[in-house]
């Protein structure tokens, strides 16, 4: 009685410690950042935006939530060089600690991961995304898993560019009939950027079916409807990231 009362409580420790480490995975989130650095046919460089990495992960990790950096093609990730020269104390903070930083320098690769061991993903932004973003099959079907089991998928300025191919189960697109944000046109017409790009963010968004708003140039703009939050610029990147705290953190 004592042997059987014993592999009870065993078995109870065990079903606890594995529900606790579950939980603990869901409760991560996954930032993914571009790998591509090439601004088009021009010879200037890109790459992801420091700023739109750095408020939503501090937002995060500042409510106790575990963050993840991720790429398309793993290792370290190509920064647009303007977004180094912004005098942000976020991103002195986030570059201040190694910790932080070196999942920047070392990230990881996104066909390593299962969707299954995050509860939401973050799309940063930066111009780089517009070029390998869209096309990747592996991001798609990330997101649609995450989001088809109960996830939060989220993006920040040209961080929806990668919401554009994402087909839900029943072949529908993620985003068709939602409300959704992201790097307007005029916001690309006045980095004077509109012919270097390869198509223009917010006329997609409206092609794939998706109500499209944006704020004045410049001004933080987020928009959630149900487990999708987008936001317009990289002034929208904190409140992305305290709408994921909002979400993810309300039962």
């Amino acid at each position: 009685m004592q042997l059987s009362k014993r592999v009870v409580q065993l078995g109870l420790a065990a079903a606890l410690t594995l529900s606790s480490a579950l939980a603990m995975a869901a409760d991560k989130v996954l930032i993914v950042v571009t790998s591509h650095s090439q601004m088009g046919n021009t010879s200037e460089k890109t790459g992801y935006w420091l700023g739109e990495v750095t408020h939503p992960y501090q937002e995060l990790v500042n409510a106790g939530i575990e963050v993840d950096i991720a790429s398309i093609a793993g290792g370290k990730a190509p920064v647009d060089e303007r977004s180094l020269a912004e005098a942000d104390k976020v991103n002195q903070w986030f570059m201040a600690d190694n910790i932080h930083s070196n999942k920047l320098q070392q990230t990881l690769k996104l066909a390593d991961l299962k969707a299954a061991d995050y509860r939401a993903v973050l799309f940063a932004g930066g111009h780089g995304t517009m070029w390998d973003f869209p096309q990747d099959k592996t991001l798609q079907q990330f997101a649609a898993d995450l989001y088809q089991n109960d996830g939060i998928v989220a993006a920040v300025c040209h961080g929806p560019a990668a919401l554009l191919n994402i087909k839900l189960a029943d072949g529908s697109y993620l985003i068709s009939g939602k409300e959704v944000t992201g790097f307007s046109n005029s916001e690309e017409e006045q980095v004077k950027l509109t012919q270097v790009v390869p198509f223009s963010l917010q006329d997609e968004l409206i092609k794939r079916g998706s109500s499209y708003s944006a704020a004045a140039n410049w001004q933080s703009k987020v928009v959630v409807d149900q487990r999708l939050v987008t936001g317009q610029n990289p002034q929208s990147a904190t409140a992305v990231g305290a709408a994921l705290v909002q979400l993810l953190t309300t039962k």
